[in-house]
């Protein structure tokens, strides 16, 4: 007689590898450790919080999704040598990294092996190569700085501007397309100053945009040097307006520039402060989960699990080049699928629209001053 033990456990072990199939993998390659680390925190963060919600829900076409989580260490090599071994791991779709300069090395491993590669990362040039597997997490910077540099021109009534860029892929994308943007603006660059990434001692490059008597500054770097920048911007007494994108304003900024953050303006494409009943409900559920009030980098992990999630029941399979195509194009209203926050539009390059915002810190918080509406029609 032979026993139906051995049947039932091999029963048992195909049920169990065929549940471990069923898990949909993702990579997250985000900066956990180095001069990225708030950035890479808190989109890891807000996308591990849309996971959890996400499985508790029932995963997507019933299947839940499994999370593998590397640190770049904000090192491009590092990040390269990640987004292969999650090719190599089978990853579904990889999230990340971050930083512009660790993104343009390591999407090719992505692109090569036909996986959705969803970023945070604004360098303008990532998504004008062809790259049809990459999806910007956040507004480009040619979208952005033509906001921006209307906004100084009109809402400001300045004529010259100051610009303090940092020397990376990030900060030169963006000071090229603030020029070319403050240009059709009518607004003259007064002072171009670059500065390493990295920088402690922001006197000098602070002393050059006073002493060019601009009507206002635009300060473009990475977070602590943001901070660094505006505590040098009030020590030198400068008065006039000053204003950024995104980074000058976020919240780890805020906490590290104090009182010299007050006052600073900003054009930013997320925020925690929006007058959006989504976006403070999330808000509220992120802070119950990490304590701490969400910058712009937690909305884009938030939020890029909820793009993925659209993009496969659209495509209506486990298929990843049919994912990434049905994401081109795609226009997503919240009322239908909430997660994404904000009505959203993804165009040909993997690039968003969406409604984006001017806000000035007030009493170590960000107010909404303006909220500009998106270009597409939904």
């Amino acid at each position: 007689m032979i026993s139906k033990v051995p049947a039932a456990m091999a029963l048992a072990c195909l049920l169990a590898a065929s549940t471990a199939r069923a898990q949909i993998k993702i990579a997250v390659i985000q900066e956990l450790s180095g001069t990225g680390a708030t950035a890479g925190t808190n989109f890891k963060n807000g996308l591990e919080l849309a996971v959890k919600e996400i499985n508790a829900a029932g995963g997507i076409l019933g299947q839940k999704l499994e999370t593998a989580i590397d640190d770049t260490q904000s090192n491009p090599g590092v990040a390269k040598a990640l987004a292969l071994k999650a090719v190599d791991d089978g990853a579904f779709a990889v999230f990340g990294p971050t930083f512009s300069g660790s993104m343009t090395v390591s999407m090719a491993q992505t692109r090569n092996a036909k996986v959705p590669n969803f970023t945070g990362a604004e360098a303008a040039a990532l998504t004008q190569q062809g790259n049809q597997y990459i999806f910007r997490t956040s507004l480009t910077q040619m979208t952005s700085m033509p906001k921006v540099a209307r906004y100084i021109a009109t809402g400001l009534k300045a004529k010259t501007v100051a610009v303090i860029f940092v020397n990376n892929d990030f900060g030169k994308g963006g000071r090229d397309a603030f020029v070319k943007a403050a240009a059709a603006a009518e607004l003259t660059v007064a002072a171009d100053i670059s500065t390493e990434a990295g920088l402690i001692d922001f006197s000098a490059p602070v002393l050059k945009a006073k002493n060019s008597k601009a009507d206002a500054v635009f300060v473009y770097t990475n977070e602590e040097e943001s901070a660094r920048c505006l505590r040098e911007l009030r020590k030198q007494g400068v008065t006039r307006p000053i204003i950024g994108e995104t980074t000058l304003t976020g919240q780890h900024v805020i906490e590290l520039a104090g009182a010299a953050a007050d006052g600073a303006i900003a054009h930013v494409g997320l925020t925690a402060e929006a007058p959006i009943p989504a976006v403070r409900e999330f808000r509220a559920r992120f802070e119950k989960a990490y304590k701490v009030v969400p910058d712009h980098n937690g909305i884009k992990g938030y939020t890029s699990v909820y793009l993925l999630k659209v993009g496969i029941e659209t495509a209506g399979k486990l298929d990843r080049v049919a994912v990434a195509k049905a994401l081109h194009g795609l226009k997503i209203r919240a009322a239908k699928e909430p997660g994404v926050l904000m009505d959203v539009a993804i165009d040909d390059n993997g690039d968003l629209d969406r409604a984006s915002f001017i806000v000035q810190v007030k009493n170590g918080k960000q107010e909404v001053k303006e909220v500009l509406p998106p270009l597409a029609k939904f």
